[in-house]
């Protein structure tokens, strides 16, 4: 019995994670991508400024891993872990870190190129064991897919070839702008909201510090993420393997339009980033860059159902492209990818009298798969993943604010404060949103749930707190005053003869108000 057959349409990290899936378990695998191969000697060290660097924590890892112990080390070996936020004061003088947990967890900076040439090796590995039930093309842009009839069409951009393939299962990987999206949208009612926000970013990097001996270091700290938050903009960045920082200005529209010339672009400097224009290496060097790179649109996606019956899916950004702004995208991206696994196992496990949530399914085979079945996982993926990619979205959202406004306030270093205490007291009931986002596994919708009620807990904690704080100054007020007054104290001698309130008399002031 031939294997089923899967299209892949987008061989970046989605689409080749996908791909490697698909081949463990024995399916035979096309993959095709719209860029050159990035292997290749003439496409290495190549930089796609409009590529927003990666952070990877536990939902991308947990992907990684359940593909395997050797690519998880792998992945593993390419990243710098960031322990916590560093912020940098409008002064450019003082620094102050802000741990991402009480228990020394956190994230992972990883190269975008690193991590898909590492995919994509693995991708090619998997084919060789699998008697080369793996193909993947480059340079071959999806023009159209069929999700009925389960067809797709690529055209090669340098050749002009046109390649028409027919497989059992279509995987629109294609990306933010996908075609596949657009393609589902034929064959079936697709509930889609996009929205462009009015912000848009530019990528800058921050070389390498020279030593007097010529030997390199970071020019910051390299265990933390970099944040210069000022109100409705912000510059950031993250370490990379070779000592350079990947930094990313986010800033409104109107503000890019407002720095024309270099000398707008060193006084906006100046005023706002001044130690970080001394690490780019000058007034100089970040003109450079910041004219010669490009500005990129945020904006997100958000869309329901991703499959099609039995036919097709689409997965990452193609479903639910998102802002940057919780290092999400591609860690909900590759949640995608296990949780399609997942459901494929499952039926797999069905169809051979297995117990769906028992035993070790690493060696489970799913590529012979009914059409029936196919469809069964298809629709259990489309009833969790639009609900919690959206959720995804929405708290990227709400992140940013976070970020480049709210990180210096009192108030969110109080509530900051107090959740990592209560984490740590009562663990069971209270985790930081952060944690529950970057470390756990824990639904995005089940941690927007959990953090709303959270919140609305704390708030009353704080509330009870101010209110009991507020009437036990006011009862020893009372007192003080009381005594003062019967020792003759001139301000006070007045009051002599007054009865002191009962505590409850003062409680039920402070409650009336």
């Amino acid at each position: 019995m031939e294997p089923n057959k899967v299209i892949i349409a987008g061989g970046g990290l989605v689409g080749s994670l996908a791909g490697c899936y698909f081949a463990k378990r024995g399916w035979t695998v096309e993959v095709y991508e719209k860029r050159p191969d990035p292997r290749a000697e003439a496409n290495k060290g190549s930089r796609n400024h409009k590529s927003i660097n990666l952070a990877i924590s536990a939902r991308g890892l947990s992907a990684v891993e359940r593909l395997g112990p050797a690519t998880y080390s792998k992945v593993k070996s390419i990243t710098l872990p960031m322990y916590g936020r560093m912020i940098h004061d409008i002064d450019g003088k003082t620094l102050h870190g802000q741990a991402y947990s009480a228990k020394g967890e956190y994230i992972n900076s990883i190269d975008r190129g690193l991590l898909n040439h590492l995919l994509l090796d693995q991708l090619d590995d998997h084919g060789k064991t699998a008697r080369n039930n793996v193909k993947v093309v480059f340079d071959c842009i999806l023009d159209t897919c069929d999700f009925k009839t389960k067809t797709a069409r690529f055209r090669n951009q340098v050749t002009g070839e046109v390649i028409e393939t027919k497989g059992d299962l279509i995987v629109g990987a294609d990306g933010a702008y996908s075609v596949a999206r657009r393609r589902l949208q034929s064959a079936t009612r697709v509930n889609i909201e996009l929205k462009y926000i009015d912000h848009l970013y530019c990528e800058l990097e921050m070389k390498p510090k020279i030593r007097s001996d010529n030997s390199t270091d970071f020019a910051m700290q390299m265990d933390h993420l970099h944040i210069w938050p000022r109100g409705t903009f912000m510059l950031i960045a993250l370490p990379n393997l070779d000592k350079s920082f990947t930094c990313t200005l986010f800033m409104p529209l109107a503000t890019f339009e407002s720095l024309k010339t270099p000398e707008d672009l060193s006084a906006f400097f100046r005023k706002y980033f001044p130690d970080a224009l001394e690490l780019f290496g000058g007034e100089e060097t970040i003109a450079q860059e910041y004219f010669a790179n490009p500005k990129g649109d945020l904006f997100y996606v958000k869309c329901s159902p991703h499959h099609y019956k039995g036919n097709g899916v689409i997965v990452g950004d193609a479903a639910h492209c998102t802002v940057p702004f919780y290092a999400q995208g591609m860690n909900c991206g590759f949640e995608d990818i296990e949780t399609l696994d997942r459901l494929l196992v499952e039926q797999a496990k069905i169809s051979q009298g297995k117990a769906a949530e028992t035993g070790d399914d690493s060696d489970i085979k799913t590529h012979n798969l009914t059409p029936e079945q196919i469809e069964a996982a298809l629709i259990k993926y489309s009833d969790c993943r639009p609900r919690d990619s959206a959720s995804m979205i929405d708290l990227a959202l709400h992140n940013y604010v976070e970020m480049r406004n709210n990180v210096n306030k009192l108030s969110y270093k109080l509530r900051f404060m107090i959740e990592k205490k209560l984490s740590l007291w009562f663990p069971s009931y209270v985790m930081p949103l952060y944690s529950m986002v970057s470390f756990s596994k824990l639904s995005y919708t089940e941690a927007t749930r959990r953090w709303n009620a959270q919140t609305r807990a704390i708030n009353r904690l704080v509330t009870v707190g101010t209110e009991i704080s507020a009437i036990c100054i006011a009862a020893s007020l009372v007192c003080i005053v009381s005594a003062l007054s019967r020792r003759g104290y001139a301000p006070f001698a007045r009051l002599n003869g007054l009865r002191i309130p009962k505590l409850q008399e003062i409680f039920n002031l402070f409650r009336s108000q």
